[in-house]
Order: C-alpha cells, then structure tokens, then sequence
C-alpha cells in the first residue's frame, strides 16, 4: 500500500462511519433515530481512530487536506507529495460518502425531510452567518491542526528505558487524535457541523449533488467548510513555528 492507497482508504474509513453515525441518528427508520449530539460526536471520534489505525503505518495518516498543509508548512511532510495526500483525501472523502448512500439508501428513500439527508453527506450552519461561521471552522481546525502538532512530539520515558516511546498509533497518534476530534465536536461543533477539514465535506457534497437524493447540496455555503479549514490549519503551523 502507497501514501495515496492508504490516505483514500483511511479517509474513506472515516467518512463512511463518520457520516454513517449521522444517517443512522438523522435519517428515518433506523434503530438509532433521534440518538442525538453525544452518539454523533463520539462516533466522528471514533471514526477517526479507525481511519488513523489503518493509514498511519503507511501515510501517517493525515486524513485530512488541513493537515497536510499544516505539516508541510512545519517541514514534516514533503511539498512534493502534498499533492498525492490531497489527492487520495478528496477521493476517499467521496467515497466514503458514496458507500454510506449505498448503504443507507432505503433511509434516505423514506426521508422526505431535505435537512437530515443533507446533513448525512455535509455540514451546514445553525445560524448562517457565513463570516462567523467562516470563523468557527477556522479556529476549531486551529485547535485541531495545533494540537496535533504537539501530540507528534509527545513521549515519555518509561522505567527502565534510557530512550523516550512516542505516543500513540502512526505519525499522528489514533487515540489522542481521536479524543481530539470528540471534544472539538462536544464543544466547537454545533455552530456549523464542524468539517474542519475539506475532504470531509467538499468530496461528500460533490457525491450528494451526483446521486438521485432530493436535497440541495448548498455549495454557496461551501466555502467555509472549503477554505476554513485550510486556514486554520495555515495559522495553526504559524503559531506552533511561532512558539517553537
């Protein structure tokens, strides 16, 4: 398996959970209608210790176009392969997104409410207001991009060992990245979906706009899931080279 093979799989991983965990809560006639917030936000956690678990041997699994920029920007991925991990993200983002139509698909037949079927592709605002919620993504991918930073340096050194372990599984660790992302959901999340991170939410549009699902994939609004992230994740190497 190549860096592109295994950031489209991971990626695809975690759409098709992340976003199956929300057609399961949003959509009609499923067991888990109506799960709510909290089922939401640890699934997306969750989703993405699976997607890291699988890649992060081979890619590191970024997962994620934000954080590619981010680490490229910090040195630790190279400008040249840049293109490969935006490449397999946004693939994988679609069809993680695809599987989850396919799986859900007499769900979604059963749905005449547009809102839940949209939510179960892409993010979408509480409130539009596309400068603050252009604002929400770019500060909560800060956080994310941020704090990867510091969980890519994390070690300890255990009794007995003259050399510190690193922490965690691959290049980016699937456990506190996943904790990560649940606590960003718990907290940032509810004001826009909280994409913080392209491939999660452009791919998936893309597919909604594709397949027979009556529901309007909103690509006036696709700039802040679109561009927010990729922002916050550019601030989020500035300040960590700021502070190093």
């Amino acid at each position: 398996m190549n860096i592109f093979t295994a950031e489209l799989i991971g990626t695809a991983l975690l759409l098709l959970l992340g976003n199956g965990v929300v057609a399961s809560c949003a959509l009609k006639n499923t067991h888990a209608s109506g799960s709510g917030w909290i089922v939401i936000t640890a699934a997306w956690g969750f989703a993405v210790f699976t997607g890291v678990t699988v890649a992060g041997p081979v890619s590191g699994a970024h997962l994620n176009p934000a954080v590619t920029l981010g680490l490229a920007m910090i040195g630790k991925t190279p400008w040249e392969l840049v293109p490969t991990y935006f490449a397999g993200e946004m693939l994988g983002g679609m069809l993680g997104a695809f599987l989850v139509w396919v799986y859900f698909r007499d769900q979604f037949n059963s749905t005449e409410d547009e809102a839940p079927k949209k939510a179960a592709f892409c993010t979408g605002p509480a409130i539009r207001n596309l400068p603050a919620n252009f604002f929400c993504e770019v500060l909560a991918t800060f956080v994310l991009v941020f704090v990867i930073f510091y969980i890519m340096g994390a070690s300890m050194t255990l009794p007995g060992q003259t050399e510190a372990t690193p922490i965690g599984l691959g290049s980016i660790g699937a456990v506190p990245v996943a904790l990560l992302v649940w606590v960003l959901g718990l907290s940032l999340g509810s004001t826009t979906g909280y994409a913080i991170n392209p491939a999660r939410d452009i791919g998936p549009r893309l597919v909604l706009t594709l397949v027979p699902v009556k529901a309007n994939p909103d690509w006036a609004y696709a700039v802040v899931p679109g561009i927010g992230p990729m922002v916050g994740g550019a601030l989020a190497a500035w300040a960590y080279m700021a502070l190093s």
